[in-house]
Parts: C-alpha cells; structure tokens; sequence
C-alpha cells in the first residue's frame, strides 16, 4: 500500500507592516476607562451627532461649490493615521480641480517652517473656498473619519506621507495615535506658530491626553473658529 503525499507546506503569509512599524503606538499602552473606552463612545456620539446638525450647512456649501468652480464637491486625498496606517481623509474641495499637480511649482513661496506647505493667498484657493477655510467648514466632512473610526474628535492633525518622510525620529511620535479634527494647536494659533511649535503640542496632549483635556480643546475649539484664529 503506498503512503499518502503529503502535500507541501504553504508559506506563511504576513501581513505588511506600516512603515513606521518601530513607533510605539500609545492606544495600546493607554490606562483607564475613558482612554480605552470612552474616548471612542465619545467620538462616535459627537461625530453623529454633528453630522446630522451640519448637514444643511454641508448641504449649502456644497451647492456653492458646484457652482463657483468645476469639479467634486468633496476632496479625498492620502493621509496616515495611527501607526503610519494611511486612509482617505475627506473634506469640502477648497480649491481648483488639479491643484495638487501645481504644487511643486509654488514650494519656493512656502510660508511656514518645517516639511509642512501653506500660503496665505494660495492662488489655487476657490473663492467659495477661502469662505470655507477661514471658517473651517471645509473640515465638516471629517466628522465622517470620525464616526468610521480613521480619526478621532481630538488629536494631532493628520499629516500627508510627504510630510512624515522629513520628520525627525522624535516627531514621529505624532503618529502613535488617532489624528484628530482639532487639537492644541487648533486652539493655540494654528497656522501662526511655527512647525516646533506645532510638534511640541502635539507632544504635550500625548503626554496629558485625558477626558478633561479633550473637553478644554473642544470647548476653546467653538471661540478660535469663531475668531478665525491663524485660518487661511
């Protein structure tokens, strides 16, 4: 009687790792209820909640968007979230269809410091979209990262991977957790502070993250929006 053929092994299939797979993600170390469960109800409940009570304004802009200039009404583009992880992150178009392409072309008027790009009369900017900028309605879409969980209401902005390839070691701290909507540098200047500055507050809510943290940031959010603080 012969013996049966065992068949070969399959080789154990891996999944990729992110290409900051060294960054020592925060989540997964984090003490206490609200950080391990309540910050997520918190953000499930916020981001339905404001969807729903945004949804005219959404609605209205997205009209006026359609008609001030051609193309989607929603811009989708890459940017990383926890671990390096990238996702599409959404908000209201702000500028031409195309822009993107042309910014390679305008990286010698770059206004700020650090890998980061930003002008203050970007000529790409719709006219509908410097409305949108400097009231932060362009940001509503991202109600949805939240609710789908990409993002949270609260943490370091989301950065594109262009960015994160000039960090320094120590900045890619900012990824060991979910990006979030607003944060303090939302509530402290915004586009007015410098990129070390911007880091080194990112660093300190890693530090401090906590309920009443994230209640200050989302309260003080409401009056810098108002105010227009550093949007443009």
């Amino acid at each position: 009687m012969r013996s049966p053929v065992t068949p070969p092994r399959q080789p154990q299939v891996v999944p990729p790792a992110t290409p900051y797979r060294n960054i020592v993600i925060a989540e997964a170390q984090r003490n206490g209820l609200y950080l391990k469960y309540g910050k997520r109800l918190l953000d499930v409940i916020g981001s339905f909640v404001g969807l729903v009570l945004f949804s005219p304004v959404i609605l209205l802009f997205a009209i006026l968007i359609k008609l001030d200039s051609d193309g989607p009404v929603f811009y989708r583009a890459k940017r990383l979230g926890t671990g390096g992880k990238p996702f599409d992150f959404f908000k209201m178009r702000s500028m031409y269809t195309g822009a993107d392409s042309s910014r390679g072309s305008l990286m010698h008027l770059n206004q700020v410091t650090g890998p980061v790009f930003k002008l203050f009369n970007d000529p790409r900017i719709t006219r509908v979209g410097k409305f949108l900028r400097k009231t932060s309605i362009d940001e509503l879409p991202q109600l949805y990262n939240v609710l789908r969980g990409d993002m949270s209401l609260v943490g370091p902005r989301p950065p594109i991977p262009e960015e994160v390839e000039k960090y320094e070691p120590w900045q890619l701290r900012r990824l060991s957790l979910k990006p979030g909507i607003t944060c303090l540098w939302q509530i402290s200047g915004r586009s007015r502070l410098g990129f070390d500055e911007w880091m080194r507050l990112d660093m300190e809510y890693i530090n401090n993250q906590s309920f009443w943290m994230d209640m200050k940031i989302l309260v003080r959010t409401v009056p810098a929006v108002v105010l227009r603080e550093g949007a443009y």
